[in-house]
Order: structure tokens, then C-alpha cells, then sequence
């Protein structure tokens, strides 16, 4: 059966990205001391940049920006700590690479906010706008693409997908309420969060009637937890793992896929979308 696919076209500033012709890639750029798979790694402006500069020529089509560790068990971080993080390298990549559109991976509004003045493009939320009421405001008022992601505190779900469709409805409501336009929204089934191993293959199996709730999916399983319990595998060796959970995704609809293996996932997605995006 062919996905269901979703066409947008998004301008921003000289940076621009289409969905509905291909899958596109984000690359994933944790600027943290404690991510699970590469804290530490890239927490430099320099090396931060570098970092984005091999994801693009790997194929990158966009970059997500993180500063605060979302791992299972992680420390939050302060507004002001995730702001010293961000910016400066926000503002480096924008400079240096002014047609990449950048996404900030961040729940605080003043993070968001500061962040788009400082050349970033797309909000990424892992609460889907619940976190702080603000953030729908701000998304508003710059009139930028959303991130949505499925996330809960409570873990007691009655029917899992139509509980998951649920939450993403919500979260499209609260953007909607603020002024959010509907062509601005993107959703994230939230894999590795708020779920434990079996949900996680359930809703993977279940991509296809997300991507049914009008708007375009993004999915991330990168190095996730799941992958690596099923192969029984450390983080770095999962890179196969993940790109059958991609071929997974796209097969299903899903039209962003965000990785940290960026060479690697290329390829996946190019041989998916020969066959998902045929004439």
C-alpha cells in the first residue's frame, strides 16, 4: 500500500526544505556533555560546526541542535546553561551556513525564542507544546515549522496507538489555540519516550495510522534503546538496527528521519525512496 505523503514547501529566510519529494535527513548535533550515545562529543563551538559541516556533505538536509540531554535519567539542564550552549553555535552554523535549515531540539520557550532570533528555523519539542505554555506563543509569533513529539508523564495507557493519536491531537490543538498553522505542524511519534521496549515495536508497527492524522511525521530511533536491546548491542554498533527501523518508517509515511549516522542512514533512505517516491 503507498503511504500516505504529505507536500509542504518551507522558505525560510535563504534556508528552505520541501517534503512530499523525498525523505529528508536531520542530522542530529547534541551540543551536551551527557547525551547518550555522544555526550561530550561535539559540546565546542568549533567542533560543533565541524560536526555539521560532515553530516551536510553526507547528506544531510537539516541539522537539530540540542542542549539538554533527553536520555532516560538525564540532568535538566538550566534555561540559562542550555542558553549558553545553543547560541553560540546556532549563530556559528547560521553564519557559515546560511541555506541549512536549523532546528533547536528544546521544550523552554526562551530557549526557542532566542534561538530563532539567533538564525535557527524550526522549534523541536519533546512535549509537544506541554512543557511550558509559552512555547505555542512563540512558534506562533515567528511563524516557524513545529516539531510535536508524543510524551507523557503518566504511562498508563488504555489503548496504546489511539492513546498516542490522542496526545498528538492535543498538542496540534494547543499549537492551533496559539495561531500555529496547520502547514507549520510536524509530528513525532516520540519513539524511546514514555514507552518501554514492547510499545515501542507497537508503535512502530502502528507508524502508518499516525502519519493518518493529517500532518507529516518525523521519526527518530536513532541509537535508540529498543534497537539496541533487540540486537542485544552497544550504541555504537547498532547503525544497521537503526536503518531498518528508517526503511520501516518510510514505508509507513514518515517523512524526516533524525539520526546521528548520517552517511550511513543516506543510503537507506535513497533506496526507500526509489520505491516509495516512484513515478
Amino acid at each position: 500500500m503507498q503511504p500516505i505523503i504529505y507536500k509542504r514547501s518551507y522558505r525560510l529566510g535563504e534556508a528552505s526544505f520541501t517534503l512530499g519529494e523525498r525523505t529528508l535527513v536531520m542530522g542530529i548535533l547534541n551540543v551536551t556533555p551527557d547525551s547518550f550515545s555522544d555526550g561530550g562529543r561535539y559540546n565546542n563551538v568549533e567542533r560543533a560546526v565541524q560536526h555539521a559541516r560532515e553530516m551536510v556533505a553526507e547528506g544531510a538536509d537539516l541539522i537539530d541542535i540540542g542542549g539538554e540531554s533527553t536520555r532516560p535519567g538525564h540532568e535538566p539542564v538550566s534555561e540559562q546553561e542550555e542558553l549558553e550552549r545553543v547560541l553560540p553555535v546556532v549563530e556559528a552554523l547560521h553564519r557559515e551556513m546560511p541555506k541549512v535549515p536549523l532546528s533547536v531540539d528544546t521544550y523552554k520557550a526562551r530557549v526557542a525564542r532566542e534561538a530563532l532570533k539567533a538564525g535557527a528555523h524550526i522549534i523541536n519539542d519533546v512535549w509537544g507544546f506541554k512543557a511550558e505554555a509559552p512555547m505555542a506563543a512563540v512558534a506562533a509569533e515567528f511563524g516557524c515549522p513545529v516539531i510535536l513529539m508524543h510524551n507523557r508523564q503518566d504511562r498508563n495507557y488504555g489503548d496504546l496507538i489511539a492513546d498516542v493519536a490522542a496526545d498528538l491531537r492535543e498538542c496540534v490543538e494547543i499549537a492551533r489555540r496559539a495561531g500555529v498553522r496547520d502547514e507549520n505542524i510536524i509530528l513525532d511519534p516520540g519513539i524511546g519516550f514514555a514507552k518501554d521496549y514492547t510499545e515501542n515495536l507497537r508503535v512502530m508497527r502502528a507508524l502508518d495510522t499516525l502519519a493518518g492524522l493529517g500532518f507529516p511525521l518525523l521519526l527518530g530511533t536513532s541509537r535508540k534503546r529498543f534497537i539496541r536491546t533487540a540486537l542485544d548491542l552497544p550504541v555504537d554498533e547498532v547503525v544497521f538496527g537503526t536503518a531498518a527501523t528508517v526503511a520501516l518508517g518510510i514505508a509507513q509515511g514518515c517523512q524526516i528521519v533524525r539520526v546521528h549516522d548520517v552517511k550511513a542512514i543516506k543510503q537507506t533512505v535513497q533506496m526507500c525512496d526509489a520505491i516509495v517516491y516512484v513515478s
